[in-house]
């Protein structure tokens, strides 16, 4: 083994260890004295050790609540070693925290994400609907570079949708991708031996050409699907149900386009959302939040400052694809 690595090795149990033990001391410090809190970088333990970051200090009895949804929405293991990308027990866990606490008084989802799976997307909408019913407060939505399908799902209810001239949203609908690898199978000589206790059992799967039957039942699941996205869109904007049908097969528009149609309220970016969300709602002294993931978070972003001394093989992480036999239903834009 190289100095180099030797060295990486070192200096990852050296930067573990202090994640352990920063905490502690963080936690001391700030009892004995609330007053170092104060400033922009407030770290601040919001029930079973979640963290917030004050984005913009004000009044810290009435806050607004930035969330972030960046990434594929689906439910996965979180990496430690991961910096970025999306949490959605995490997400959740927030929400949750945020129904029984009064000092919130407005949301702000922030999202830059092409959608994914069909059930966690309703779930995350669903909680985000508990909280806003639990505490009567608005949710704003700013779209960042992207908003389709789940990201555009997501956002339908909100009060209000930024969006930008480059943001690419709309996506509206369901995909369920998947293989037919049998000609391969055969010419390797590989036998698929399948014994199931119904002709469906084995529905989308990759070793064998599906029957007209197994497509009929899988484009019903997928048709489905879509008639509660559209059941969504048609709640939560001033669109008929006619109209979202044409807006609805799949294509993605641009910030402007969504505007002209409807999809959105106003182009902006997130101060001007931040601006319109204050003057709307009388929060103009209101403390501006965002939640952190835990106490490793600035761990993650040391390791991530120190990689190139580690060996590349080291750095890769289990694969956390959702790509499986079964089939996957997703609100999702698959790009090109």
């Amino acid at each position: 083994m190289t100095k180099k690595r030797w060295v990486a090795i070192g200096l990852s149990i050296v930067v573990f260890v202090i994640s352990l033990v920063i905490p502690a001391i963080g936690n001391s410090l700030k009892a004995e004295d609330p007053e170092e809190n104060k400033g922009n970088m407030v770290r601040d333990f919001y029930n079973d050790a979640r963290s917030v970051t004050v984005i913009e200090n004000g009044d810290p009895t009435s806050r607004i609540a930035v969330l972030d949804i960046e990434g594929t929405i689906v439910d996965q293991e979180v990496s430690p070693l991961a910096t970025v990308g999306y949490n959605h027990q995490k997400l959740l866990g927030d929400l949750e925290a945020m129904k029984t606490d009064d000092t919130i008084k407005a949301i702000i989802l922030r999202i830059n994400s092409p959608g994914g799976g069909v059930y966690e997307s309703a779930e995350l909408t669903d909680k985000i609907e508990e909280v806003k019913e639990a505490r009567d407060i608005p949710v704003y939505t700013v779209m960042e570079n992207m908003a389709a399908s789940g990201g555009y799902y997501i956002a339908a209810h909100s009060e209000k949708i930024f969006a930008q001239t480059e943001t690419i949203t709309g996506s509206i609908g369901v995909i369920m991708q998947g293989f037919n690898v049998s000609e391969l199978l055969d010419k390797l000589g590989i036998e698929d031996m399948t014994i199931k206790s119904g002709d469906l059992k084995d529905l989308g799967s990759i070793t064998r050409e599906s029957t007209s039957e197994e497509l009929a039942v899988l484009q019903e699941l997928v048709d489905n699907m879509y008639e509660r996205f559209v059941d969504t869109v048609e709640s939560g904007r001033d669109l008929s149900r006619e109209e979202i049908y044409a807006l609805a097969d799949g294509r993605i528009y641009d910030g402007e386009q969504a505007l002209e149609n409807g999809l959105v309220d106003e182009l902006g970016y997130f101060d001007d959302a931040l601006l319109d969300l204050r003057n709307t709602h009388s929060l103009e002294n209101a403390q501006v939040i965002s939640f952190q993931r835990n106490d490793l978070d600035w761990f993650n972003n040391f390791f991530v400052n120190f990689k190139g001394l580690m060996p590349k093989q080291n750095l890769a992480l289990p694969d956390i694809s959702t790509h499986e036999e079964a089939p996957q239903f997703m609100y999702v834009y698959r790009g090109l």
